[in-house]
This record gives structure tokens, C-alpha cells and sequence, in this order.
């Protein structure tokens, strides 16, 4: 815990902190369609990373990984779950930008953009989940609406931490209590901040405006008075690539091993193939199945290979 605190104390001493806006503002054609954000309030709840805990027979093992950026299929929730306690201990509003995170720290942002269309915001982790069909982010009501994803339900997905915000953030909300391991008391409601009201850019092709870089962090000598970033509400647009939905049944150290499962995974009838990817400068071979037309089916691909005898299979979009 010292060791943590010196961190805090390093970080405050730091000058330079600058937050630099990752993406450009859009620059498409505007819908009629008027959409109201408001501005975040300066709020993040209590530090929480957490113990590895167990759901529906899976073990999760939540960390501090600042080089987190993954790609996956992402949900939303809000009915049912509007103003109930999150896993942090705040109440749960779902016309806030936050979402729910499997192993992330909370608060941390991250920025989401939809691989679909293009659009892309900064969110704040301070949920656990989602539990459902190997989910990697289970957005807030009114981030689905600004990715352009609420109807469908679903939408493949890139999702990258925020390194210097959520180490800042991170700082910010310990030195106000908790621990890494503690839940606020009592849930408390974020206040609402200003509400605005603006023009929701169509899903479609456009060019971006130059990026802008945000005002630097003000230079406070004790971490609780800097002002912690906060999501705005900004659509960007950022470049994507044609994505599509495979099912990754294994990965190996081994070619060979990779080649045996391929050959077993011919009796379904789906496309396979085996991909090579580096991790701690270890080469691996994984075999995929797809590619897939729909998330659904793949949901439903899914559920029989675990049902076959690979529970370690899962939804990759590549």
C-alpha cells in the first residue's frame, strides 16, 4: 500500500501530464435527429481492481493492464439494471457513459470504436461484465446510441485503455477512500452535469477534421485537487477496416497441436484456418473457425463448441 502511495505521490509531483485528444471531431452530413449529451461531472467512484471471482463456472482475474486493446463483440444494458449499484458502488445511470468491464480496474477509460462504422468515444469502466456469450463490453444505454449500435444490440468492437487518464483517474479516486479491494458503503447517484444539445452524426463515410488536443492538466502539487478527465460525449470518426466474426477454438505453442484440432474441427462443416500471432516473443498457432455471417451465429457456434468439449473457445473478430 505504501508502494501505492508513493505512486500517488509521484504522479501529483508530475508537471507534464497532458491529455491529448485521440481522435478528430466528425465531419458528416447532420440528421435532422437532435441528440442530448451532457458533460460528465467530475466524479469516479471508489479504486477498485478485485480479487479473481467466478461466474457460471469461469474464473475472471481483474488487473491494471494499461496496454489493454482488444477487439470482440459488445453489448449494452439499461432496463433492469438503471439505478441499481455497480460493482464500484456507484449507481448505475444509463444515459451516462460508462460500461462494464470484465477484468479492467474501476474507474478507467477506455475508448470504444464501433469497427462497423467507424464512430468512436471514451467511456468510464465502473461495472463487472459482461457474462453472456463472451461479451468483451457491456456499454451504457447512451454509449450504444452514440456508436450507433442500440437497435442492433450488438456491434464487433475495438476497445483500447486509456493509459494517462486512467492512471490519473485511478490516483484521483483513492486518495478520496477505499482500496483496491473495497466497495463504497452506500451506492451514491453521480450528479448530473450540464446538458446540451447537438446533432447526432449519420452512419457513413465522411473525412475527419484535424485532431485537436485537449487543454493540458492543471498542475496541482496534491493529487486531489487535479482535475481528472471525464468522457464528453464526442463522436469521432476513426479509420476502420473490413473486420469479420471467427470462432478461436484453441491456441498452441505447437503447429502440430494446432493441426490436430483443425483436422477434429472439420466434422462441423465451417471453414477453418490456422493464424500465427507473437505474445512475450512466444509464437503461438490458433485455430479459428469462420468467417461468420452474423453474431448470432456465431453465439450459436459458440455454445456448441463448448458443449463439444472446448470450453476454452471463444469470439475473436479480426
Amino acid at each position: 500500500m505504501q508502494g501505492f502511495r508513493g505512486f500517488f505521490r509521484v504522479l501529483a509531483a508530475a508537471s507534464l501530464l497532458t491529455l491529448v485528444a485521440a481522435c478528430a471531431e466528425t465531419n458528416l452530413a447532420v440528421e435532422t435527429t437532435k441528440v442530448v449529451t451532457r458533460q460528465e461531472p467530475d466524479v469516479s467512484g471508489p479504486y477498485k481492481v478485485g480479487k479473481p471471482y467466478q461466474v457460471k463456472g469461469v474464473w475472471y482475474y481483474p488487473q491494471a493492464d494499461y496496454a489493454y486493446d482488444e477487439t470482440g463483440i459488445a453489448s449494452w444494458y439499461g432496463p433492469g439494471f438503471h439505478e441499481k449499484a455497480t460493482a464500484n458502488g456507484e449507481t448505475y445511470d444509463e444515459n451516462a457513459l460508462t460500461a462494464a468491464h470484465k477484468t479492467l480496474p474501476m474507474p478507467s477509460l477506455v475508448r470504444v470504436t464501433n469497427l462497423e462504422n467507424g464512430r468512436s468515444i471514451v467511456v468510464r469502466v465502473n461495472d463487472r461484465g459482461p457474462f453472456v456469450n463472451n461479451r468483451i463490453i457491456d456499454m451504457s444505454r447512451r454509449g450504444a446510441q452514440l456508436l450507433g449500435f442500440e437497435q442492433n444490440g450488438t456491434a464487433k468492437v475495438r476497445v483500447q485503455v486509456m493509459k494517462e487518464e486512467s492512471m490519473l483517474i485511478a490516483a484521483k479516486a483513492s486518495s478520496q477512500g477505499g482500496g483496491s479491494d473495497t466497495f463504497s458503503p452506500t451506492p451514491q447517484a453521480a450528479p448530473a452535469g450540464a446538458v446540451t444539445s447537438q446533432a447526432l452524426p449519420p452512419v457513413g463515410g465522411g473525412s475527419a477534421a484535424p485532431v485537436q488536443p485537449a487543454a493540458p492538466a492543471p498542475k496541482n502539487s496534491a493529487i486531489g485537487s487535479v482535475q481528472v478527465p471525464q468522457p464528453t460525449g464526442q463522436v469521432s470518426i476513426m479509420p476502420v477496416k473490413p473486420s469479420n466474426i471467427f470462432i478461436q477454438a484453441g491456441a498452441f505453442l505447437r503447429q502440430a497441436n494446432a493441426q490436430q484440432l483443425q483436422m477434429k474441427l472439420t466434422s462441423l462443416g465451417r471453414p477453418t484456418r490456422i493464424t500465427q500471432f507473437m505474445l512475450n516473443q512466444q509464437r503461438f498457432y490458433r485455430v479459428q473457425l469462420g468467417p461468420l455471417g452474423s453474431v448470432e451465429e456465431a453465439d450459436a457456434l459458440l455454445q456448441k463448441l463448448i458443449e463439444t468439449g472446448h470450453p476454452d473457445a471463444r469470439i475473436a473478430v479480426n
